[in-house]
């Protein structure tokens, strides 16, 4: 036997294993005639789908011949063995669902009311129901945002002989969610850059979907300026590019950065705020030693106790300044490899050389200072060396 021959045997064999309601293959598109798709099972096999299965919202076809499709197997209906992308998106009846709950097969249902608990769904000819914790991955905060719309269910619970037919969207989005994890296993790597939608503001920062797996932007990674609400930065649903910090497949855990995809305010410190430059901030913090002032969103100055008072000795700032106060202050020195920036009122510097040139103007000369008669050792010193000469 050559082993084309050999090929076409194994082949034949293996497609002729039989089929299950519920079985979930993949297939190739031999043809496409009208409202049906032809699948190529192998060997001499052919399955049908509907076409309408597979066209957008503007009911143009989105596969073609030769692309794969991901199917499941519904039943033979005289002679034909018919396939579903999902139970629901044809002509179907009570059979078919109740295959879809015995085999996890997705089914299509549109929103059609909000009733205690949950929702109302048409699915195939029938009427289900989903609560509220079923209808997705997080709350419902708007309910009305549902109403109308097509979406995909698990069939979790079909009794009564399908009176009682209990629907999940969300075990459908969490089985997506983990088949895209697993992609992201493969393709993210600290240090890449990425596009996400902000999912969850919280106190200590932000979630934020990757479209698989949910990373957290800590609240110190959101700016380059002091935030102390994520929402001051973001909001819910926003389109947003981060980078990735750390990434802990095991914990689950992913580590993100907002700012680290801006520009680095301190990248021109030196090119703006020369020494002796007079520049306009804000009071942010009070300490004892000092006042923080804000310059701009991520760059602040010290302004040292010592420096403040003009001149009087202070116990605290706050004696002359308050947080939020707008104050004038000029850089006093620049520190580049720590990132610090010492500041000083904008009239320090000429009230010190007023201090300096007073306190010469009173400060006797050398040549004015009477010479000092030196100690008694000194004397008797000087008595000897006479005595010797």
């Amino acid at each position: 036997m050559s082993e084309e021959q050999f090929a076409d045997l194994f082949q034949n064999k293996t497609s002729s294993k039989k089929i299950q309601p519920g079985d979930k293959i993949d297939a190739v598109i031999a043809d496409i005639n009208g409202e049906n798709i032809f699948l190529d099972l192998g060997g001499k096999s052919e399955g049908i789908l509907g076409a309408s299965e597979l066209r957008d919202e503007q009911d143009e076809l989105t596969v073609n011949i030769g692309d794969t499709v991901s199917v499941f197997y519904l039943s033979n209906r005289g002679g034909e063995q018919v396939f579903t992308t999902k139970i629901g998106a044809g002509q179907v009846g009570l059979e078919e669902l109740e295959h879809a709950f015995h085999s996890n097969i997705p089914v299509q249902g549109k929103v059609t009311a909000e009733i205690k608990g949950g929702f109302q769904v048409a699915i195939a000819g029938q009427r289900g129901f989903c609560p509220y914790s079923q209808m997705g991955l997080r709350r419902v905060d708007n309910p009305d945002e549902y109403l109308e719309q097509e979406m995909t269910f698990k069939v979790i619970e079909f009794g009564n002989k399908g009176r009682n037919i209990i629907l999940s969207a969300r075990a459908i989005q969490e089985e997506e969610r983990e088949q895209l994890r697993e992609q992201l296993r493969e393709t993210l790597s600290e240090g890449d850059k990425v596009e996400g939608t902000v999912s969850s503001l919280q106190k200590f920062g932000a979630f934020v979907d990757l479209g698989g797996v949910d990373g957290l932007i800590p609240i110190s990674e959101l700016a380059w300026g002091q935030t102390d609400h994520a929402q001051d930065v973001l909001s819910q649903g926003q389109r947003v590019e981060v980078v990735i910090k750390q990434l802990n497949w095991e914990k689950q855990r992913i580590s993100l950065s907002l700012k680290d995809t801006l520009e680095n305010p301190w990248d021109r410190v030196e090119e703006k705020y020369a020494p002796a430059s007079l520049h306009t901030g804000t009071v942010s913090r009070l300490t004892p030693f000092g006042a923080f002032v804000t310059l701009e969103p991520g760059i602040d100055g010290l302004l040292h106790i010592s420096k403040l008072g003009s001149g009087r000795r202070l116990n605290h700032p706050r004696e002359v300044l308050e947080g939020g106060q707008e104050i004038t202050v000029k850089i006093d020195a620049l520190d580049l490899e720590k990132q610090r920036i010492s500041l000083v009122p904008e009239d320090y510097t000429a009230k010190a050389e007023e201090e300096q040139a007073a306190k010469a103007a009173y400060t006797p000369s050398q040549e004015d200072t009477p010479q000092s008669m030196g100690t008694f050792g000194d004397l008797f010193q000087a008595q000897m060396q006479q005595k010797k000469k």
